[in-house]
């Protein structure tokens, strides 16, 4: 009796048990479902007080619905409450975790530290000219051996190149006898001193000193190892000093001259490290650094000569090969960077996509510099630390709806005025001066003169220029005529572009 007892009461414990998990199941699942956060007393106690308006779609705002549901995009609808349609910061965007988890939205932070901006050129490897070598003979003669058959011929420090015979040399020899035979000192010492003038060696003398005949022919050797660059001469050729009999180079280390445009030049100094490649070596990476800067521009193609300094000890560098260069020019030791794919590039405007946090989100306008191995400097508009969005960031700045702000700080005043409303004709036609031309990110900065047809005034603005428009034509400080396309809300593109000789 007492065992039909117990068995009966832990039935009635398991249905209630069954019961209350239902019930609390009924009242936690609801508001997940909307992609909100909330636990069962704040769900119970929220649908007593707060009652949604509506529900929407989490990525596009017009599409309503009066109850629960999925949107085009096969998302959760989310709730509209009173109190989200009043106040709050505008342009911020609040997305529930499982939205975001949806979108595989990442974030990085702003970073800061060196930026360079990368110059790529081209350029052609010559001789060390610090290391080139001039043969000339001191005396007249005639060269009656020559060791040396044709230009590129190597050759190593002591080889013989030449052997020359003079008549001045070998008068000089004997006299210098005649005096070592005189046992006068004096005479002993000018007289040696001649024949070292005249190009004979400490050892040739020597040689001369302890055999006591002369030389018909003297030997003339090479300083250094290296390669013939130039010969001049052959077998049986009377010369004199002024003739260059040949000149030696050497290859452990080249020279490599490089050209960079006008507008590139202030941004290279001596000292600054380059990137090489050449197709004829595949697969092969050199660095080298700026050696000299030439002091003139070129007249027909307007560039700079740059000279670098390239070590080559395996000798696989050859004068006249021609390399890719890539020369790093320092911007700032500590400059703010984002990655490339966070920036959000307009016409007028730059933005990113920041973090809040608790999943809020707001495009915020930026002004950056130069663009580097995947990254953006940032001038203005974040701090170091900052988070902004790396990927889905489109979504999210399309429903913070920054072009309605944009529009409100543009116009200054309070008038309403739609600004997604499209002009019949989206092509419009403007004259200006160029700032600057940057060729590498397809922009031109342009103070332009008031655009009645987009109710601007003059401005100095940066524009993404059409890649059919050579930017090589062009530099700082041209009048211009342009015609603008309108890409977007606020984004416009320059197609084409004439230069003018007055505005």
């Amino acid at each position: 009796m007492k065992s039909v007892g117990v068995l009966v009461g832990l039935l009635i414990a398991m249905g209630t048990g069954m019961a209350l998990q239902k019930f609390v199941l009924s009242s936690t699942q609801l508001p997940l479902l909307g992609g909100m956060e909330h636990t069962a007393s704040d769900s119970t106690a929220g649908s007593a007080e707060r009652q949604p308006l509506y529900w929407v779609a989490p990525m596009d705002k017009n599409y309503r619905r009066d109850k629960p549901g999925l949107s085009p995009m096969g998302m959760d609808l989310v709730p509209v409450y009173e109190e989200d349609l009043q106040g709050g910061d505008e342009g911020v965007v609040k997305i529930s975790p499982m939205v975001i988890n949806n979108l595989g939205v990442r974030t990085e932070a702003v970073t800061k530290g060196a930026i360079d901006l990368p110059i790529n050129t081209v350029g052609y490897i010559d001789f060390d000219e610090d290391k080139l070598s001039h043969i000339h003979s001191r005396v007249d003669g005639w060269i009656e051996v020559l060791n040396v058959n044709s230009s590129g011929d190597s050759v190593t420090k002591g080889q013989t190149l030449y052997e020359l015979y003079s008549p001045a040399l070998v008068n000089a020899q004997e006299e210098y006898l005649a005096v070592l035979r005189s046992g006068n000192k004096t005479l002993k010492q000018a007289s040696r001193s001649r024949l070292l003038s005249l190009g004979l060696s400490n050892q040739q003398v020597q040689r001369l000193e302890k055999r006591k005949v002369v030389d018909q022919r003297i030997k003339v050797t090479a300083d250094r190892d290296g390669f013939v660059k130039d010969l001049k001469v052959r077998q049986g050729m009377f010369i004199k000093p002024a003739t260059e009999v040949m000149s030696i180079g050497s290859l452990s280390s080249v020279w490599v001259i490089a050209e960079v445009f006008e507008r590139q030049a202030s941004w290279v100094k001596p000292g600054q490290i380059v990137e090489m490649r050449t197709e004829a070596v595949l697969g092969k990476q050199w660095s080298g650094e700026v050696d000299y800067l030439y002091p003139e521009l070129d007249s027909i193609t307007r560039t700079l000569r740059v000279r670098i300094k390239v070590d080559n000890p395996a000798l696989v560098l050859k004068p006249n090969m021609y390399v890719d260069l890539t020369l790093f020019a320092p911007v700032s030791a500590e400059a703010l960077s984002i990655p490339r794919e966070a920036l959000i590039k307009g016409g007028r405007h730059n933005r990113v996509v920041r973090v809040l946090g608790d999943g809020a989100f707001k495009s915020v306008l930026v002004d950056v510099g130069i663009e580097s191995n995947g990254r953006v400097q940032i001038l203005e508009g974040l701090q170091e630390g900052d988070l902004v969005v790396t990927s889905a960031q489109f979504l999210i700045d399309s429903e913070s709806n920054i072009d309605a702000e944009i529009a409100r700080i543009a116009s200054g005043n309070a008038e309403e005025k739609n600004v997604n409303e499209t002009p019949q004709n989206d092509t419009y036609t403007a004259t200006g001066k160029i700032e600057d031309v940057m060729a590498d990110m397809a922009m031109l900065t342009i103070t332009h003169d008031p655009i009645k047809a987009l109710d601007w005034p003059t401005m100095r603005m940066d524009f993404e220029v059409s890649r059919n428009v050579d930017l090589t034509m062009f530099q700082a400080g041209q009048l211009i005529e342009f015609e603008l396309k309108k890409q977007g809300d606020w984004d416009y593109q320059i197609t084409t572009i004439k230069t003018v000789t007055n505005q």
